[in-house]
């Protein structure tokens, strides 16, 4: 399995629109970072997790042309915006399925309604058609097993996946003790890590450390990153043994 970090930015992004601190304006590529998404390579099928306004430069960037599949964690901008531009890849491969929370969708279904007409449908739109996630639930795409993880961003709740020994999460704020023991024996987890301050939706570096230290996995990367972290090379030199920053365009390796 493959992991590629198509983005690791927070909502806004970085640079950040008029903030101009070490982050923004740095020239070092590490800290330009695009809404974060991650693109899943395995067994000859390729899965995006969450589709951002950045998805276009995102596939650009990777010369990714093919999608089989969408996983939303949760139904914000930053994580969903970027749908209209699948049109490209639906047009040459067919329709492409999201899978998401059933609250999530009918959100999709609303904002992006064109996409998912099926009578009169606007010939220029993409083609999409929506898969739900129940909780507890694993679900498969032909023999591939995903397991969605749940757990509340503020009031929000969200999804992470798990695919055999690798994780990602993001958008945690808190999550219960079952949840939390679907993530145990993991070789790769991916957690979100905003800032070093305490935010009311999502963990801080203190609070995603002490997450990493509970659960033991081999490795761990931390992603949805904003400004006020700071530069990564400083950032990464603060950081315990095998947790890292990671950065737009990271590739991993996951051995089954």
């Amino acid at each position: 399995m493959k992991i590629t970090f198509l983005g690791t930015g927070t909502s806004t992004g970085i640079p950040t629109i008029g903030l101009e601190n070490d982050s923004c304006l740095s020239d070092d590529v590490k800290d330009n970072r695009l809404r974060s998404s991650i693109l899943i390579e395995i067994n000859n099928k390729k899965f995006v997790v969450d589709c951002g306004p950045d998805f276009r430069q995102q596939m650009l960037n990777t010369k990714t042309t093919k999608v089989d599949a969408i996983f939303f964690s949760h139904e914000h901008s930053d994580h969903t915006a970027g749908l209209d531009d699948v049109r490209p890849l639906s047009f040459k491969h067919g329709k492409i399925p999201i899978y998401a929370h059933n609250r999530v969708i009918k959100n999709l279904k609303s904002r992006f309604d064109y996409l998912f007409a099926k009578k009169n449908n606007y010939p220029g739109s993409p083609h999409v058609f929506s898969i739900p996630i129940y909780e507890g639930k694993k679900f498969k795409i032909d023999d591939i097993v995903i397991e969605p993880i749940t757990y509340m961003h503020h009031e929000l709740q969200v999804y992470g996946f798990r695919i055999n020994n690798f994780a990602y999460i993001t958008d945690l704020k808190t999550i219960n003790d079952s949840e939390l023991k679907k993530l145990e024996g993991l070789d790769i987890l991916i957690l979100n890590a905003l800032r070093h301050k305490e935010h009311y939706s999502h963990i801080n570096l203190k609070q995603a450390i002490e997450f990493i230290r509970k659960l033991k996995p081999n490795k761990s990367y931390l992603t949805h990153i904003a400004p006020d972290m700071g530069l990564h090379r400083e950032t990464q030199k603060k950081l315990p043994e095998s947790i890292y920053l990671s950065y737009d365009g990271l590739e991993i390796i996951i051995k089954d």
